[in-house]
């Protein structure tokens, strides 16, 4: 491969530091080339986003002291999610 090119692994790996804001310019850039030639890594990037954003949401109003979440909220969760990816 060549210095712009990534696998689908470091691509997994910087989109997950992406989302924390730990990614630098130059790994992003590498995760768009690779989204271009790779959509199942480009999927995975928007239901991790899609994940850590409901999640993030979620927890704002409801989680007090841990982010744990209950049965019953994983169940509105999933349909929430299945939801979204019919979309």
């Amino acid at each position: 491969m060549g210095k712009n090119f990534i696998s689908c692994e470091k691509a997994t790996t910087i989109c997950d530091k992406s989302q924390y804001g730990e990614a630098s310019f130059r790994e992003i850039l590498k995760l768009k080339i690779h989204f271009i030639f790779c959509k199942i890594c480009k999927c995975y990037s928007s239901q991790n986003s899609l994940l850590t954003k409901l999640f993030g949401n979620y927890c704002k109003g409801l989680c007090k002291k841990e982010k744990v979440l209950c049965s019953e909220d994983k169940e509105i969760m999933k349909t929430y999610l299945k939801e979204k990816m019919e979309e």
